[in-house]
């Protein structure tokens, strides 16, 4: 999983979901499960 300043890129992937969890911004993808990423 990365650490990004910014989300945009891969919340614009298909099939990405943003999810807010313990106060921080996850971005996870079932299709393409190498494309999880976390802010803050």
């Amino acid at each position: 999983m990365k650490v990004r300043s910014s989300l945009r890129g891969l919340k614009r992937k298909p099939n990405s979901i943003v999810v807010r969890r313990r106060g921080k911004l996850f971005v996870i993808n079932k299709a393409d499960s190498r494309q999880k990423a976390r802010q803050g």
